[in-house]
């Protein structure tokens, strides 16, 4: 490491789609990511590895694949032999200070039965400093609220209702008028203002800050100016079959979680279109805070010697093939954001590069430890990017994308009533490359998507017989892709004559 006192600065902003970037030719209004990526590296096929928010920042934090972490679903408990970023990022004396959350669900084999800990899925990776905690029920925040003067409601979540009689909202979705509190009093301008305090409180000290930001997530409730600034009718169409029930065609999965309350998208599009222009609302408004966070790295000496990194832990249906919230096999729960800037001199030559090569959420740990001057641990199923911040690709680097969702129900079996399935048959996994995506569902039958002439993914070609072949060929690349990243705690060891040897 050349830079003296490097700082990290990792951000997470939830439920982010991808292609939301203005950078990349898209309406919403992000002129401070813009100007990241332009002083930086932006990933266009950037993918987590898993969905939803548990099981994606589980792999995002140890840069392992679900199918070795195994925490598949929120709540899910993640293994506690695990290592990831922060306990790393530790051994080198960093203390990695989170503000926001990680959704972490703790081993309950390291825990008394009674432990509070274990009554929430929300809980802090090990190894990060929880300096303002604000997971699901937000209580630093509405502490914060209180002393402004705001009543607080009894439903800590009805803090987000839209304020009654806003002029204008009539005709509009439920998502148009704006919540009681305005922008500089919001989550997300709440979490800019800890992360700008504790920075103050550091002076030339190396620090390393988890920034995990809840929106875009919903409730899609944005404050003014933010609730206006996209017309409703201006936003781009759906990408979707003419009826729900000839979505659920496709496969009886789709059919099972597009009958799904909380999954469900709904029928009214004008309700739709409204939460997806205020959806790009909160993305501006998080653009806007994150402008007011580099503003302070440049104005304190601070930029030059910090790397920071943006992305999210999944994407958003939005009404894609008339579902809501991530999941399952399409690009809109998987495909999401992600700007690597390097302060290094080494990295000039990248600046404002777009990386046209498929990246995966699991590549963004070992990038962090490689940039601190650390090993990869042999747990990590991804590979540092830094080679594409300094010059280029690896000479060997995947040609595909892959990612994993796990949707048993451990209370309530719906998998198991709807679908026929077993606790250990509710998941499904995808390899994905610029032609096809073949998904493979452990107790279903598969799909394979011509990804040139059907982008949309709407036209099922696994029992088509001109396509056996390809489906073949598919499945056999997602079986070698499994083999080759099976657990390897031990596996890299040889005993013998001379005693143990390791090799990576």
């Amino acid at each position: 490491m050349s830079i003296e006192n490097p700082n990290v600065l990792f951000i997470t902003a939830d439920q982010w789609r991808g292609e939301c970037l203005g950078r990349l030719g898209h309406m919403v209004r992000t002129p401070n990511l813009d100007r990241l990526a332009e002083d930086g590296v932006l990933f266009a096929r950037h993918f987590a590895s898993a969905a939803p928010c548990g099981p994606s920042r589980a792999c995002l934090l140890t840069g392992m694949y679900l199918m070795n972490h195994r925490s598949g679903t929120n709540g899910t408990p993640l293994d506690a032999r695990f290592t990831n970023v922060a306990l790393e990022a530790r051994r080198i004396g960093y203390a990695p200070a989170l503000f926001g959350y990680t959704d972490t669900s703790y081993d309950p084999r390291t825990r008394p039965r009674d432990d509070p800990a274990l009554s929430t899925y929300e809980s802090v990776m090990p190894g990060f400093d929880p300096v303002c905690w604000l997971p699901e029920d937000p209580a630093a925040w509405l502490k914060y609220l209180r002393a402004q003067g705001y009543v607080i409601p009894d439903e800590p979540f009805d803090i987000y209702l839209p304020v009654d009689n806003y002029p204008g909202a009539e005709g509009k979705g439920p998502s148009y008028p704006p919540p009681v509190y305005d922008a500089g009093q919001s989550n997300t301008a709440f979490l800019a203002n800890e992360v700008l305090d504790y920075l103050e409180t550091r002076g030339d000290a190396p620090w390393f800050v988890h920034l995990s930001w809840l929106r875009p997530h919903p409730p899609w409730v944005a404050p003014e100016p933010y609730n206006t600034m996209y017309d409703a009718e201006a936003v781009p169409g759906f990408t979707r079959r003419e009826s729900r029930d000839d979505e659920g065609r496709q496969h009886p999965w789709l059919a099972f979680q597009t009958a799904r309350p909380g999954f469900r998208a709904p029928d009214d599009d004008v309700a739709l279109r409204q939460f997806k222009a205020t959806y790009y609302g909160l993305m501006s408004e998080v653009d806007t805070q994150l402008g007011r966070i580099i503003d302070w790295l440049k104005a304190n000496g601070q930029y030059e010697r910090t790397l920071i990194v943006f992305t999210s832990d999944h994407g958003e249906q939005m009404g894609d093939h008339w579902l809501l919230g991530k999941s399952g096999y399409f690009d809109q729960s998987f495909h999401i954001p992600l700007i690597v800037r390097d302060p290094d001199s080494r990295a000039d030559a990248s600046r404002g590069t777009i990386v046209e090569h498929f990246t995966e959420s699991v590549d963004v740990t070992p990038t962090i430890l490689d940039w601190l001057g650390l090993d990869v641990p042999l747990t990590c199923d991804g590979h540092s990017l830094r080679p594409f911040l300094r010059g280029g690709p690896p000479a060997r680097w995947r040609d595909a994308v892959h990612w994993e969702y796990d949707f048993r129900d451990i209370r309530g079996a719906a998998p198991e009533s709807d679908l026929g399935l077993t606790i250990e048959t509710s998941n499904l996994a995808v390899i994905a490359d610029a032609r096809f995506k073949y998904v493979h569902f452990a107790g279903l039958d598969p799909l394979l998507f011509d990804r040139e002439t059907d982008p949309g993914e709407l036209h099922d070609l696994a029992r088509d017989p001109a396509h056996a072949q390809t489906l073949a060929r598919y499945a056999g690349r997602m079986l070698s892709w499994r083999m080759g990243h099976m657990d390897r705690t031990l596996s890299h060891w040889h005993l013998g004559e001379g005693g143990p040897v390791f090799r990576r």
